[in-house]
């Protein structure tokens, strides 16, 4: 009799090629014996195919399905959830590599606390070095937490490549993704649901994954807009919950922070357009008292201020000051590595 999967790994794969065959190795090296790995292949036109193609005859807990035409991200994660036959499910990124362990201890974690996420730290892997994301304190880890008086842990980085989740619940929870077109975003409204459910969400902070923060340039006018759609999924959910009340402050904040990352990645050419539905969701966010000045880092709220009080135009004046001024400072001769950011800017 075959043993039952404990935990399904879902790999979303679009000409990855220079990165994949990492992350297959770092799957291949999972202690967890009874686990699957069903990695989608979303249409890739490099050598993507024949990658995934080469490692599923060498690994006996890997499966490929190829897809002729892409679907987008979203719909590809949900067809894979449907498809999972583990009682956990695990998502990530094609571009990441893993620790042997993370699996098998996640999975350990979430069955000691019967818990329907279980949550861990990560490194953000960039030019070949490793820093800690300690996204999750020390106090914070270790028992069942509740998002309501932890309300820190809505301010961090989505990162749902960082943990594990009970199919069980995302069925009951009728919790998945959108299927827009594909963008970098999409894990906006999944991480929203996970957290204001009222599932049982165990942290931990020791670190398993090794993220590669791949920069990407929003070029479709269709995508350029994702986010915002991402977060009107958000607030619906938060009010169909009923828990609008206790979350609406910081969603907002959150959500302002979210949208100026989102200006990061767009082209020149939407920024305008972009920076005038801003000003107009959060206008009316202003409207119905929503927005809150603790809630927000200090720079982001004179920011917001500006495009509310002043005009998108001066907004978008500090914004481009701003950036270049980033890109300067970037450019220049390198410092120690810090764990922590060197601004306030820690939601960018």
């Amino acid at each position: 009799m075959e043993k039952p999967v404990r935990v399904t790994v879902l790999v979303y794969v679009h000409n990855a090629e220079k990165y994949l065959i990492d992350c297959l190795k770092s799957l291949s090296n999972q202690i967890l014996d009874d686990m699957e790995i069903i990695c989608i292949n979303d249409g890739s036109t490099d050598e993507s195919a024949d990658i995934l193609k080469n490692f599923a005859t060498k690994e006996p807990r890997m499966r490929v399905i190829e897809l002729k035409k892409s679907a987008g991200y979203g719909r590809v994660l949900n067809r894979g959830i449907k498809l999972a036959s583990g009682e956990y499910i695990g998502i990530i990124e094609a571009t990441d590599f893993i620790n042997p362990e993370m699996f098998i201890e996640l999975f350990a974690l979430a069955k000691k606390f019967d818990a329907d996420v279980a949550k861990s730290n990560y490194f953000i892997f960039d030019k070949d070095k490793d820093e800690l994301k300690d996204a999750i304190l020390p106090e914070e880890a270790g028992f069942i937490i509740d998002p309501m008086e932890n309300t820190r842990i809505f301010y961090q980085p989505p990162a749902i490549w960082s943990a594990i989740y009970k199919k069980s619940f995302l069925e009951k929870e009728k919790i998945g993704f959108l299927e827009t077109s594909a963008c970098a975003c999409q894990d906006i409204s999944f991480n929203v649901k996970i957290l204001a459910s009222g599932g049982a969400i165990v942290l931990t902070d020791k670190p398993y994954l090794h993220h590669r923060p791949i920069k990407t340039v929003i070029d479709n006018a269709e995508e350029a807009f994702n986010i915002n759609e991402e977060f009107a999924e958000a607030e619906r959910y938060l009010k169909k919950k009923d828990v609008w009340k206790v979350y609406g402050y910081i969603f907002e904040a959150v959500k302002f922070a979210s949208y100026h990352w989102n200006m990061l990645n767009l082209k020149k050419e939407f920024l305008e357009k972009f920076a005038l539905r801003m000003r107009a969701e959060f206008h009316d966010a202003d409207n119905k008292n929503m927005l809150r000045k603790p809630y927000f880092p200090k720079n982001h709220w004179r920011m917001l201020r500006v495009l509310l009080d002043t005009s998108p135009t001066a907004f978008l004046l500090i914004f481009k000051n701003r950036n270049k001024k980033q890109l300067k400072s970037n450019n220049q001769k390198p410092t120690k590595t810090k764990t922590k950011p060197k601004s306030d800017d820690e939601l960018d």
